[in-house]
């Protein structure tokens, strides 16, 4: 057993508030913060935070040697193909979408660069 409790995921990123945005309008949930840390309040008690990061460089998608992902996070969506529309329209980009190897699983990056992955099942 543990003995601490998971209290949060913070994101560097150059626009704090413009990427909580964009998660908050994937996920829900409720945005508080100034111009250096934002957080998302999650339905269910989770917290995503943004954090100012000047001079940010983003993770770079499949990497290993240099500004390797680092992490990401896994949505599971009911409808692939809606999600993934939104999420463009929302301002990802495309990483990996469709290579045949991970079905269900689509890869792409957020606003600021981190990857995540859309996952079906």
């Amino acid at each position: 057993m543990g003995f601490a409790t998971l209290q949060l995921t913070a994101f560097d990123c150059p626009e704090p508030r413009r990427l909580a945005e964009f998660y908050a309008a994937v996920l829900g949930g409720r945005i508080e913060g100034d111009d250096e840390w934002v957080d998302l309040h999650l339905d269910g008690g989770q917290r995503l935070s943004f954090q100012l990061a000047p001079g940010f460089t983003p993770p770079e998608w499949p990497r290993a040697d240099r500004n390797s992902q680092q992490l990401h996070l896994d949505l599971e969506v009911e409808d692939m193909d809606a999600a993934h529309a939104k999420v463009l329209e929302l301002g990802a980009r495309e990483l990996d979408v469709d290579d045949g190897k991970h079905p269900g699983f689509r890869a792409f990056a957020d606003p600021a660069g981190h990857p995540f992955c859309l996952v079906t099942g």
